[in-house]
């Protein structure tokens, strides 16, 4: 793992991985700026963005840039029961269609072989979760005025 970014398999975007002490301060900016301008502005939805959970030491930022910075990212926390939680995952607007969450998840989950992965989908999004093989784990709830399911995958050591 490496701040600079690990090279993905074939010719798509880069993925970068790093932990918070990793990254450089402009980039630790940029993407909790992205995380920001999706949830808060565009989504209007007014919560505590910096939670203490991104600088915990197993918290690790995966995500892809351009020229104009990060255009997609996604956090992975390490949590107490063992398993590995997905959250933040987002994409700039102007990035959007060209399957970078896709590509950042995908890349978390084969990296988690043998864990359980757990997130909290927004509801509109439990199909395309369920396209990686998570399901549901629980009932609808409102987080912040948005519809919202738990949703889990049990990987195998082989993968999914």
């Amino acid at each position: 793992m490496s701040a600079s970014g690990v090279p993905t398999s074939g010719s798509g975007p880069e993925i970068h991985r790093a932990r918070c002490r990793e990254l450089d301060p402009v980039t630790l900016h940029d993407l909790i700026a992205l995380r920001i301008n999706v949830f808060v502005v565009e989504q209007n939805c007014p919560y505590a963005e910096l939670d203490g959970r991104d600088v915990e030491p197993g918290t690790e930022q995966v995500w892809t840039a351009d020229e104009l910075g990060p255009t997609a990212c996604l956090r992975v926390l390490a949590d107490p029961d063992g398993s590995v939680r997905v959250g933040r995952l987002c994409t700039r607007a102007d990035a959007r269609g060209q399957g970078l969450a896709a590509l950042l998840l995908n890349d978390v989950l084969s990296r988690t072989a043998g864990q359980t992965v757990v997130l909290e989908a927004q509801e509109y999004l439990t199909g395309w979760y369920g396209r990686f093989g998570f399901a549901a784990t629980g009932p609808r709830y409102l987080e912040d005025d948005i519809p919202h399911v738990p949703m889990s995958l049990r990987l195998t050591l082989a993968g999914r």
